[in-house]
């Protein structure tokens, strides 16, 4: 039985919400589909900038105000950004709930884009974080890899030329685009009634939001490019690497088994990478498997971080362990275990409104199908050992394997990633 409610406002806005009556505070998160995937190149990392700029004050609240607002509640406020939406967050007691969806409201839809030069160093400090964090980078790297020159293969954080030169014009020009009513998805969860928080956005919105009705429709990525190889040369003591290629969409049937594929592989402490690389052979310290799903296609693959002596060894194993998989060569119980994980983490997720929140908001803007619990149970059940291993043959094939890395020698890296798809080092040397 579905527990949650959902209007649409006259711009085409859609509000949802679930009440908890058994808790005493109420998660807000306002949802736009704006993300990195939506910019041109010479606008990359617009989007995250604009998250940062929402804070640094509104019409009718500069900076110091939100923030004082939002700890006098004894509240949490933040944001995020991804390659497909960006979401403004915060779970505040119930009694609170009035005033922190006027300032939400006021930042989301009527931002000043104050302090745009201290702020536009405060990003690109971040971004020179990045750049210092080698198990962070690879992971944009590897999006380069598979997607290539697509925007789904730019870092979601923009880059330090664009970042440092875009202009207040461009970014309230791209604000004013992407934030529009059908753009956008109000999600809540908690003490509150449907009706009392429509209201409440509708008195917020007629102080601050203009009158941008209207949805966007983006643009599918048509042709994936051929794997890839990228390497970036650090002086650390570990190889980071990344090795996949493209997953599935969120709206593929596939999906539920794609996570207990993930989850087989190298999403948990007996998953058969955590074992085989780190608890039987000490050869890594993080080794895990991931998946991310998009609108049209997805990311599916692995990330290791070991010395050099050890890289080889390391992507033979892992490479060897997805093999076995795809053969259909399961251990006795492991579905059944990675099942009941699966269901026992979404459960335990239901008990946080966060939680609840982020599910109805992301489902929505993500135009995914929002599926009871008891529905999404009977999903997992569904997927049997062959559904796991062809999705593991078909996904992880050896010619379609794309890799990054960072390291001290690049042609280390090119001969550890022969011993998981020759055809790429052999074309990428050519």
């Amino acid at each position: 039985m579905q527990k949650y409610v959902l209007s649409e406002l006259d711009s085409g806005e859609r509000v949802i919400s679930e009440k908890v009556p058994s808790v005493r505070s109420v998660a807000l998160g306002f949802w736009i589909g704006a993300g990195s995937r939506d910019e041109r190149p010479d606008r990359a990392g617009v989007s995250h900038f604009i998250e940062h700029l929402l804070f640094k004050g509104s019409r009718s609240f500069d900076a110091q105000q939100i923030a004082e607002t939002f700890d006098a509640m004894g509240a949490e406020l933040n944001a995020a950004t991804s390659r497909e939406h960006t979401v403004v967050y915060s779970r505040v007691p119930d009694r609170h709930v009035e005033e922190a969806v006027e300032v939400m409201t006021d930042m989301v839809f009527a931002p000043a884009f104050a302090e745009l030069d201290q702020e536009r160093e405060v990003v690109l400090e971040e971004i020179a974080m990045y750049e210092d964090t080698p198990q962070e980078l690879v992971h944009d790297l590897f999006s380069e890899a598979v997607f290539g020159s697509h925007a789904l293969g730019r870092p979601v954080i923009g880059t330090a030329e664009v970042i440092s030169t875009v202009s207040r014009r461009a970014i309230a020009a791209y604000h004013r685009g992407m934030y529009t009513g059908g753009n956008i998805v109000v999600s809540a969860a908690g003490n509150i009634a449907h009706d009392t928080f429509v209201s409440l956005l509708q008195r917020a919105e007629r102080r601050s939001a203009p009158d941008r009705p209207g949805a966007r429709v983006r643009r599918p990525l048509v042709q994936m490019p051929p794997p890839g190889l990228r390497f970036q040369r650090k002086d650390t003591e570990q190889y980071h690497v990344c090795l996949g290629a493209p997953g599935i969409s969120r709206s593929d049937r596939r999906r539920f088994a794609a996570s207990l594929f993930d989850g087989i592989l190298g999403g948990s402490a007996s998953s058969r990478l955590f074992q085989e690389v780190r608890e039987k052979r000490g050869m890594a310290y993080a080794v895990y498997s991931f998946a991310s799903q998009y609108t049209d296609t997805g990311l599916v693959g692995f990330y290791v971080g070991t010395r050099e002596e050890n890289l080889g060894p390391c992507v033979e194993i892992c490479v060897e362990q997805i093999g076995e998989i795809a053969a259909g060569r399961l251990r006795p119980g492991e579905l059944d275990r990675a099942k009941e994980s699966l269901k026992g983490r979404i459960m335990l997720s239901m008990e946080s409104t966060s939680n609840r929140m982020s599910r109805l908001g992301k489902s929505l803007i993500s135009d995914t199908e929002l599926l009871t619990f008891e529905g999404i149970i009977r999903e997992i059940d569904a997927v049997d050992e062959d559904g796991i291993a062809e999705l593991a043959a078909v996904l992880l094939a050896p010619e379609r394997l794309s890799a990054a890395g960072v390291g001290p020698d690049e042609d280390r890296f090119r001969a550890a990633m022969g011993h998981a798809n020759a055809g790429l080092v052999a074309r990428a040397a050519a």
